[in-house]
């Protein structure tokens, strides 16, 4: 799927009060996201565009080395694909089904987006926080590593199912490598693979392998850098920029744009924290 380079400045939006009302008035259905909006500049950046909150730590030259803005939702677009993770009567999210084997999986025509990662990357975690507004929905979380051990399929309204895989390497199911590579490699309407790095540690061996599955298969795949709230701002840009040249240079099928995400407990921020998720997934419906 091809994405605009540069669509509507979003920072133009920023400086128009105007525009901004015009905007609160429209997602007065999302309290949410409407609370977001009345933040100031600086604040509200950082929660709903982190990687350009990161660009402002670089000097201008090394700018050049991070891709910002090739993914760029408006405001609009944010609180039109928080909608879609918002459950209603006409609009329901619930869990289907878990599945160990591809042929158990259930049989639906719509699109479908799976998330993958390292045990303890927070891909739970991660998913819980997408579906905060759909409350029924119940995603178990853990601390111990390897909790998920099979294929767990959520309906998200008319617009696609999303998949949480089991996390590869300590405690992984035994299966894993069966499970997950022949789902990676023939399921058809697999639209997005989501790629979970913990930001922490970089890539790992482990990260590697997965990279490769889906190198060799040909799937577009996004990388997720996790746990960015885990490191100092030095450690931390050290790491995007090292993550973002390997995605530039070893990567065919990689999205360029890396995508950080963190969970803290603030309601406000696990919603809006999402924002780039809500607007990417609703690109595939």
């Amino acid at each position: 799927m091809a994405i605009l380079r540069l669509r509507h400045a979003v920072r133009t939006l920023f400086e128009v009060p105007a525009a901004l009302r015009r905007l609160s008035r429209a997602c007065s259905t999302f309290h949410a996201f409407t609370d977001v909006l009345r933040l100031p500049k600086r604040q509200m950046t950082k929660l709903v565009f982190p990687l350009q909150e990161l660009e402002r730590q670089l000097t201008p030259d090394s700018r050049l080395d991070l891709h910002v803005k090739i993914f760029d939702p408006s405001l609009e677009d944010i609180s039109k694909a928080e909608a879609v993770f918002t459950a209603t009567s006409r609009n329901r999210i619930s869990y289907l089904s878990s599945a160990v084997r591809l042929d158990h999986a259930p049989d639906l025509p719509s699109p479908e987006v799976c998330f993958i990662g390292r045990s303890n990357v927070g891909k739970s975690s991660l998913i819980k926080a997408l579906f905060s507004l759909a409350p029924e929905v119940e995603v178990r979380v853990s601390k111990k590593p390897g909790h998920t051990k099979k294929m767990n399929f959520f309906k998200v309204g008319k617009y696609f199912t999303l998949v949480d895989m089991p996390g590869y390497g300590y405690r992984a199911p035994e299966d894993f490598v069966d499970m997950v590579e022949t789902y990676l490699k023939e399921r058809r309407n697999l639209m997005r693979t989501f790629l979970l790095v913990d930001s922490v540690v970089g890539i790992q061996k482990t990260d590697s392998i997965a990279i490769e599955m889906c190198e060799e298969f040909a799937l577009p795949y996004v990388m997720v850098l996790t746990k960015i709230d885990k490191s100092s701002k030095g450690h931390l840009l050290k790491q995007v920029l090292q993550i973002q040249k390997f995605v530039d240079k070893e990567t065919q099928g990689c999205f360029p744009q890396l995508f950080p995400v963190s969970y803290p407990q603030h309601w406000v921020t696990n919603v809006t924290g999402n924002a780039w998720r809500y607007g990417w997934l609703l690109k595939i419906c």
